[in-house]
């Protein structure tokens, strides 16, 4: 069983700047690929970045490429979020969530535990 808490989530204006982080217990997930998903408001769940366990291969989805920095601390059961550039089409609710046998898996279905998700919300 392994519990996930995100912390870091809030109001922004465009432009800004955010970091998220995702603390895993229960067990250690240094060993897994670990991804953040964000449900805009009104729409489904999309993917948005994930990295594999060392953090040496990540890979985003083209609406934050260039703008999102997926990172982990592995010594911290932790992986994080850094969003640069903010726009009001970031607005959602972000979650973070492992995958025990998924390498840079985009389906939400592939990853085994999600946390209870963080608020951004941008405005413009």
């Amino acid at each position: 069983q392994v519990q996930l808490v995100e912390s870091g989530g809030g109001l922004v204006q465009a432009g800004g700047s955010l970091r998220l982080g995702c603390a895993a217990s229960g067990r250690t997930v240094s060993s897994y690929t670990m991804a953040w998903f964000r449900q805009p408001p009104g729409k489904e769940l999309e993917f948005v970045a994930a990295s594999s366990w060392n953090g040496y291969s990540t890979y985003y989805a083209d609406s934050v490429k260039g703008r999102f920095t997926i990172s982990r601390d592995n010594a911290k059961n932790t992986v994080y979020l850094q969003m640069n550039s903010l726009k009001p089409e970031d607005t959602a609710v972000y979650y973070c969530a492992v995958g025990f046998q998924v390498l840079l898996s985009t389906t939400a279905s592939s990853y085994n535990y999600w946390g209870g998700g963080t608020q951004v919300t941008v405005s413009s």
